[in-house]
């Protein structure tokens, strides 16, 4: 073997383990971004994931200030969450940033900038007062694809030298990461924010159906106290025990301790129950044909169908002055029938306002939630016929 080729292979060798010694550095690097960046995004709350990510990328980078800027859409800042500071520190200062100056040019040009003195760039906005001197700049845009969901500000790292083209790199790469993890976070918190407003939705359902169809209930028993002009102590014990029962089922919706139905009590238990603490005029007949057997459903569910049948029924007296209502409920191997009719005065279903649409949206809503329909049947002077359907499922 020549010496020739015998330095070439040497220098071939040599190359390929810098370049390989290269490439665990820049693998080694990426796992520490990513490692720091998921660091930032497990936390609960949208700020302080926010703050984190300032905080990953003043350390990453060895800088004595870092920030993170959210647009607000308008030409102006969210949030913007700094870090290098105390709290005492920011306090301080006359105000936080608003998005103007170098700032403001990331945000809308959407591009690195980068400038060894603040001071001398003509874009520079100056400071409030009380904020820290700070002299050399490097700000990012943190985006995935065309969407912006912030800025990266880096000012003054520990050595004193300027950020170089190693620094724009890297903090690019931290910004990559950071709109991942800032989307994440967002939609982690626009679904926390759907499930409660799903959540209050279905307390004032729960509300509508239950306790305050029973307060009307009462209120219906004191009426007819009144216009009869007899009230005795047992009617006025009447009228406190029931009155009480609401009391306590308010209790238990505060306490979240509301039970979801009763395992032992079968089907036409459950509805002739529910029509005794209805308190029900005198002259209204309630015929129920149900079948005697246990609930083929989870407490969860058989309370909806419950609440669906408990708003029926209170309409067709407190609306549709009905004397006379029928319930029937059919269970199959599949799926449970249920029908509520009324002889009362009936409506025009079409031409329901909002507001007083409101029970019967909430019917059909608790039917969807588990797969069912409610479907209505009514004219004006020929009553009012409630369908529903519900599958059975295993649980």
């Amino acid at each position: 073997m020549g010496l020739g080729l015998f330095y070439s292979k040497k220098v071939n060798y040599a190359c390929e383990e810098r370049h390989k010694n290269i490439m665990e550095k820049v693998i080694n690097r990426l796992r520490e971004i990513s490692a720091a960046v998921i660091y930032a995004a497990e936390a609960v709350d949208l700020e302080v994931v926010f703050e984190r990510i300032a905080t990953v990328a003043r350390e990453l980078t060895n800088t004595r200030y870092a920030a993170l800027g959210i647009p607000d859409g308008k030409g102006s800042l969210r949030y913007f969450k700094a870090s290098g500071m105390t709290r005492e520190e920011i306090a301080l200062i006359d105000h936080l940033p608003r998005g103007l100056g170098l700032l403001g040019a990331i945000m809308h040009e959407r591009r690195p900038i980068r400038t060894d003195c603040i001071q001398n760039d003509p874009r520079a906005y100056g400071f409030p007062e009380n904020h820290p001197h700070m002299v050399s700049f490097l700000g990012v845009p943190v985006q995935a694809g065309g969407q912006l969901f912030g800025m990266l500000y880096l000012c003054d790292k520990y050595d004193g030298q300027p950020f170089d083209d190693e620094d724009e790199m890297l903090v690019e790469t931290i910004a990559g990461y950071a709109a991942l993890a800032i989307a994440g976070a967002e939609l982690s918190q626009q679904k926390s924010n759907l499930e409660l407003l799903e959540e209050r939705q279905r307390i004032g359902m729960e509300l509508h159906d239950g306790i305050i169809q029973s307060l009307y209930g009462i209120g219906m028993q004191i009426e007819l106290m009144r216009l009869n002009n007899q009230t005795s102590y047992n009617d006025l014990g009447s009228v406190i025990a029931n009155l009480n029962g609401v009391i306590e089922d308010i209790r238990e919706y505060i306490m979240q301790l509301r039970r979801r139905g009763d395992k032992h009590s079968t089907i036409r238990d459950c509805l002739m129950s529910m029509t005794e603490r209805l308190n029900l005029p005198p002259n209204v007949r309630v015929h129920v044909d149900a079948p005697n057997i246990l609930p083929p459903f989870t407490p969860a569910v058989f309370e909806s169908i419950c609440l669906i049948v408990n708003e029926a029924l209170s309409n067709a007296v407190r609306h549709a002055n009905a004397s006379e209502i029928r319930l029937r409920v059919a269970v199959t191997r599949t799926e449970l029938t249920l029908e509520v009719w009324d002889n009362g005065t009936g409506f025009d279903v079409g031409a329901l306002h909002d507001h007083e649409g409101l029970g019967l949206r909430n019917m059909q809503q608790r039917a969807r939630w588990y797969g069912g329909t409610v479907t209505i049947d009514s004219r004006l002077g020929s009553g009012t016929r409630l369908h529903v359907l519900v599958p059975i499922r295993p649980f």
